[in-house]
């Protein structure tokens, strides 16, 4: 499994409750390259579900590569700086891409 699966299988044991406490959104991920894929990940009631594939409607989509992802993950790499410099893109509520690594536990 790539370290991009890896992250998603964990979501719903990992995110902070506390911070989607009234978040009702989709957050869909283009994650382009090796290891890759697409994942959205549904919260409501403080809840966090993953899913496989592509949202109908997603509030949020945020397209990165898979190297670039890892090293948000790890910290390697600073998101409003991957936004600014093109590594990292944003469609939809750019407010809720910058709720992501608290809400996610990022870096």
């Amino acid at each position: 499994m790539s370290e991009v699966a890896g992250f998603f299988e964990q979501v719903p044991e990992k995110a902070n409750k506390e911070k989607m406490q009234g978040m009702n959104c989709v957050y869909q991920f283009k994650i382009t390259g090796d290891g890759g894929g697409d994942w959205y990940i549904v919260i409501a009631n403080g809840t966090a579900e993953v899913h496989e594939g592509v949202a109908e409607n997603p509030s949020t989509t945020i397209t990165v590569s898979a190297e670039n992802f890892v090293n948000l993950l790890e910290g390697k790499l600073n998101g409003q700086m991957a936004f600014m410099t093109g590594k990292l893109k944003v469609n939809g509520d750019i407010g809720l891409a910058t709720k992501l690594k608290s809400v996610f536990n990022l870096g």
